[in-house]
């Protein structure tokens, strides 16, 4: 951890840097404590809309010219808005860093928020909806968070709906931006051949925004009770998505339900997937999911096969959940599961990219570095008892919610409501 600098400036910014020499390049993100979950049903997508507008021009520069002063340098930009962070992120060479940060800082210092532009990125943000609406998987997972977090704001789709993303004015996104962000809600993260005070001098230089916010984000109380769901689409296969709540991230039971997630149906050596599709050739996809957030998370199954073979996948998907609530796994399984674990933890510290997210993600959720020593020990220390009591816990498949998508209701009958 000796590599890592975290510095808070008078004005609430905190930048976080990470010296690898070893290398010749940087990611650096500008982490945004802004998402959907601090939307309203009213201004739902705004966050997302934003992260598109601000790449449509700055006082100073043009949609074009945003992207060549980074490029023409063998660099990238992009960005991603989740349900709880909005982040902005570049890649470059080491000698090219200020450039990179003068240009992000430029998107969140100074948009332009062009009628017209304004009115063309609607066009293309309802593309990008159509294009969601067209693939099953993600349509599904809308709908189960939708379900499965009603009467909280984490129910909300980040893109939005199309009423809205076609209203949203000039007025409405300065406001946003005005009242979110500010210096004490961005975390700027760079990790490579990174100098920490140049880092610094930069954000003094560059970001000129507003220093506080307005107002604090609320956290999330318990959600309502989800009702079972069955969509109707003219498709070629059935898709399940089976979950129920499971504990957040500022939890310390999350750690043991992350590694049960893994036994479960992560990787090829899962048992969902060895049960459904190497034994019984069921399904193509299977695979349990983990979807964490500050106070709350998901925990579920999601596969998706034929008309015909959806009783039996249910079936057998109800036996494997039974299996691990009445019988505790072996020490052998639940080693080579934290092995998998650390491994893929390992390995993804190959990325600069990876372990700017890392850190980003570290600051918001725990306000510090985690370092990955302890995170490693954190999963070394699950006991059998642990994932015992969790499987007790969560894999009821009674008291799941279900939300299937196909050509034909006749499987669920009797599960859905």
């Amino acid at each position: 951890m000796n590599n890592i600098k975290n510095t808070r400036l008078d004005n609430g910014l905190r930048v976080v840097s990470e010296s690898l020499p070893h290398v010749n390049s940087f990611s650096l993100g500008f982490w945004v404590n802004v998402g959907s979950i601090h939307e309203s049903a009213k201004n739902n997508g705004i966050t997302h809309f934003i992260e598109h507008m601000v790449f449509k021009g700055t006082r100073s520069r043009s949609a074009k010219k945003i992207s060549e002063d980074v490029e023409s340098l063998g660099g990238y930009l992009n960005a991603f808005t989740s349900k709880e962070h909005t982040c902005f992120y570049g890649r470059g060479l080491s000698q090219h860093l200020e450039k990179t940060f003068e240009v992000i800082a430029d998107l969140l210092s100074n948009p332009r928020f062009d009628e017209k532009d304004i009115i063309n990125e609607a066009g293309v943000v309802v593309d990008e909806l159509y294009d969601i609406e067209d693939s099953p998987e993600e349509v599904i997972f809308d709908r189960f968070e939708s379900g499965i977090y009603s009467g909280l704001s984490l129910s909300y789709p980040i893109i939005g709906t199309e009423k809205n993303i076609r209203k949203f004015n000039q007025k409405e996104l300065f406001e946003f931006v005005k009242k979110n962000y500010t210096s004490d809600n961005i975390v700027i993260v760079a990790s490579g051949k990174i100098d920490h005070s140049l880092l610094v001098s930069l954000a003094e230089k560059y970001l000129k925004i507003p220093e506080k916010r307005f107002c604090t984000n609320e956290k999330i109380a318990k959600p309502a009770k989800a009702k079972n769901v069955f969509i109707e689409k003219d498709i070629q296969q059935t898709h399940i998505v089976a979950g129920i709540v499971a504990p957040g991230i500022k939890n310390k039971r999350r750690i043991a339900v992350g590694l049960l997630s893994h036994i479960l149906g992560e990787g090829s050596s899962s048992r969902l997937f060895q049960s459904l599709r190497e034994k019984n050739g069921i399904a193509y996809q299977i695979n349990s999911f983990f979807n964490s957030f500050y106070d709350i998370s998901s925990l579920g199954i999601y596969f998706s096969t034929s008309d015909l073979q959806v009783p039996k996948g249910l079936q057998i998907i109800e036996r494997e959940l039974c299996k691990l609530r009445e019988k505790s796994v072996l020490a052998k399984e639940l080693n080579r599961t934290k092995e998998y674990i650390k491994g893929n933890l390992l390995m993804s510290l190959e990325s600069t990219t990876n372990r700017m997210m890392r850190m980003g993600n570290s600051i918001l959720y725990y306000d510090r570095i985690k370092s990955t020593e302890e995170s490693i020990s954190q999963v070394d220390n699950v006991t059998i008892d642990e994932i015992s009591l969790e499987a007790k816990r969560l894999l009821d498949f009674d008291k799941m919610n279900i939300v299937a998508m196909g050509s034909n209701n006749a499987p669920f009958s009797s599960i859905i409501n």
